[in-house]
């Protein structure tokens, strides 16, 4: 079939007004990297926070405000509570929940073994 230069007009607007590859949203981009932001943020989180609080302070004030930490768990909250970050904190708040259950279940697994081998 030939096309006229009048038909080859809308298809070349309709591929301009496209967004390119890189604004499309892949279905696993949004997964993944919510749920890996939640396993960094579980983990540099509580890493950065005590290491500014012991550069600022004394070690008895770093633990007396070290459970303040938990406030950064508003962040993955607000995440899912606001419409357009929705998927993406839901994602993330899985990324810190399974992290935090793998690190305890693995402290409490190796603590075990070490109390049970005594």
């Amino acid at each position: 079939m030939v096309t006229t230069d009048d038909q080859a007009a809308p298809a070349a607007e309709d591929t301009a007004s496209r967004p390119s590859w890189w604004h499309r949203d892949h279905p696993v981009f949004t997964p993944l990297a919510g749920f890996f932001a939640g396993l960094l943020f579980v983990l540099l989180v509580p890493s950065v926070y005590a290491g500014v609080l012991s550069t600022l302070a004394d070690d008895e004030t770093t633990s007396r405000l070290f459970p303040f930490v938990l406030v950064a768990l508003a962040v993955p909250v607000g995440l899912t509570l606001a419409p357009h970050t929705r998927r993406f904190g839901r994602y993330m708040l899985l990324g810190v929940v399974s992290t935090a259950v793998v690190v305890l279940g693995v402290a409490a697994l190796v603590v075990w073994f070490l109390v049970s081998r005594s």
